[in-house]
């Protein structure tokens, strides 16, 4: 099959014919205002009998601590207004928090600093292509037009500084206006010393930098080839001397997502914005049908808080409700994400109480993971380092293994049938690919930990055979569709699914594996098997929002004094995802433009 007549490598907007997944989306969309009783009551009116006690009153309530909430705080409060965030967690930062932070953020001052080619044309372009017509125009070009306004006021009113991470490509840098060296930057490092008793109470990462290093989030590329690269030695050997040198300053060094929500969070300690930890939202306060507050759990009761210009939802997705998933997403579906865990769609549930429509419900950040014990484990460079490969239950490969992680999950769900099983699948690899490269915080060599034979996420073997039947798929098809990979990897060329073709794929991999740094081929037993399952970052879909980043009803109607951004907001990147930090970026800029037009600075 030539590149050119491949029909699993994306390089334009997918047609409008419906997946399985949006019909379903659709169907529970339509039902979700007649539903909204049972989830969770009414909104809360004022004069009703079951008001709560004031517990206060400010211009803005801001619901979240994550990116979005405390941007928008952040902005609320430099442009005169009182404000106040409550968050559900005992800690703030929420998903940002666990996050590498990478923001992708066209145009911003960062990036034109750095010499990066874009233009605003150029960066409208390719939005345009990637996201089609599944999201209104003029949401896209309010976040174009906003988020480098948005990065520099955060610069200017924060300790925040930020890099480009250079290299790391737009997700379809072939598409029109995409970037092969990428828009995406990424927090600088800053001294955790800055939120004084504050930092005790940051959301914690979801993979623990290593003991005395300072490690960025582009650096993790470089740090899984340590033990083949010289670059990566370096590296390595930079990181260690950043840490070094923090120990020395007496410093308490935060990078990636723990930078952002903790430079976020020291802006709003210097703004004088209160975030109160341990309040969960439990209803909307609406008088005249205008949303006027909310109501929340404070120290176990009850309360009220009156805002006089307006609500931001900032609460995150609802990846962890389990009934909102089986109700909007298809299946199978499980607990295997990696958002922060009290992301359990309050705001999203409030705001349909309220009125709002919804879009986007049966979507999500998607990615592939493996369900490790404890959570699971996002692959990004696993899969796509070489010497490794994806197989359905037949034993056959069925997509581009190193394309964009999103789009690894559509194809598991758009394929899999009673008939053709592909969720889960299984990532193969051989001990040349373990000898070689870091897997998750597994260094190479070192064994996969037994835990996860226990819990049926890897198995071994030392044949393809043996390793067929431990996972249960056809051993003939399995040794057929390995020796047509190794055939491949060692011409360099993927003619059956392109991978290699996109300057995206080559991110995560090693550039001294020649002629293709995707791909190698297996030899070396054992060999192992990965069990792969949909994972995602959080959920994409939430209230419908304008390009104020106001709540819609269905017949396209605003809610008076509701607002929404991030993942309780559906997404401006519609089911595609532009490069790293399609979810922080737009965030940001629309808790940022929230809080202006509650300002009228907008």
């Amino acid at each position: 099959m030539s590149k050119s007549a491949d029909p699993h490598r994306r390089t334009t907007v997918p047609a409008a014919a419906p997946s399985r997944r949006r019909v379903l989306g659709a169907a529970a969309g339509a039902g979700a205002v007649v539903a909204a009783g049972g989830l969770g009551g009414t909104a809360v009116a004022a004069g009703s009998a079951a008001a709560p006690p004031l517990l206060g009153t400010y211009d803005v309530v801001v619901i979240g601590s994550g990116a979005a909430g405390m941007t928008a705080a952040l902005t609320a409060a430099k442009k005169g207004l009182s404000c106040v965030v409550v968050e559900k967690a005992p800690t703030f930062g929420g998903s940002a928090a666990r996050s590498g932070a990478g923001i992708w953020l066209p145009n911003n001052s960062v990036i034109k600093a750095a010499g990066v080619p874009e233009t605003p044309a150029k960066a409208a372009q390719y939005l345009a292509a990637v996201v089609g017509d599944e999201v209104p125009a003029d949401r896209q070009k309010a976040f174009l037009d906003h988020g480098p306004a948005m990065l520099s006021f955060v610069m200017a009113n924060s300790p925040l500084r930020f890099r480009w991470m250079e290299g790391y490509s737009d997700y379809y840098p072939e598409l029109p206006g995409g970037l092969p060296n990428g828009r995406s930057i990424e927090p600088d490092q800053l001294d955790g010393n800055v939120l004084g008793a504050e930092l005790a109470r940051l959301n914690p990462a979801y993979l623990a930098t290593p003991p005395g290093m300072v490690v960025f989030s582009a650096d993790y590329k470089w740090l899984a080839l340590t033990a083949v690269s010289a670059k990566g030695v370096a590296v390595a050997t930079e990181c260690l001397a950043r840490g070094t040198k923090a120990a020395l300053l007496g410093q308490k060094p935060l990078t990636m997502g723990q930078a952002l929500a903790g430079g976020l969070r020291a802006g709003l300690l210097s703004a004088g914005v209160p975030v109160w930890l341990d309040t969960p939202l439990t209803d909307l306060h609406i008088e005249n049908g205008a949303v006027t507050g909310a109501v929340v759990t404070r120290d176990g009761s009850p309360g009220l808080l009156r805002a006089r210009r307006g609500v931001i939802v900032g609460s995150g997705g609802f990846e962890h409700n389990a009934a909102m998933r089986e109700q909007y997403q298809e299946q199978p579906i499980a607990h295997w994400s990696v958002g922060a865990k009290e992301n359990t769609g309050d705001g999203i549930r409030a705001g349909q109480r309220a009125g709002a429509d919804v879009a986007l419900m049966d979507d999500a950040w998607w990615g592939p993971a493996i369900a490790t014990p404890g959570q699971p484990w996002f692959c990004l460079a696993e899969r796509t380092l070489p010497g490794g490969l994806l197989v359905n239950a037949a034993g056959a490969r069925f997509v581009n293994e190193a394309g964009p992680y999103s789009d690894v999950v559509h194809t598991m769900y758009e394929r899999d049938t009673p008939a053709a099983r592909h969720i889960p699948a299984w990532l193969i690899v051989d001990q040349n690919y373990r000898n070689r490269y870091l897997f998750k915080d597994i260094l190479p060599t070192f064994p996969f930990p037994a835990d996860w034979y226990d819990a049926g996420a890897v198995h071994k073997a030392w044949s393809l055979d043996a390793l067929a039947s431990a996972i249960g798929v056809p051993a003939g098809a399995l040794r057929a569709t390995v020796d047509r990979f190794n055939s491949l990897a060692r011409q360099g060329d993927d003619t059956d699914f392109g991978r290699g073709d996109s300057a995206y794929d080559h991110y995560y991999t090693d550039p001294s594996v020649q002629p293709n740094s995707c791909l190698a081929p297996l030899w070396l037993p054992p060999y192992y098997a990965l069990r792969i399952v949909p994972g995602d970052l959080g959920t994409k879909g939430g209230l419908l929002t304008d390009a104020r980043a106001r709540v819609l009803r269905p017949d396209g109607s605003v809610i008076r004094g509701l607002y929404a951004a991030g993942n309780a907001s559906a997404a401006v990147m519609g089911r595609s995802y532009a490069g790293a930090g399609s979810t922080i970026g737009p965030a940001m800029t629309f808790g940022y433009v929230a809080a202006l037009d509650l300002a009228g600075a907008l």
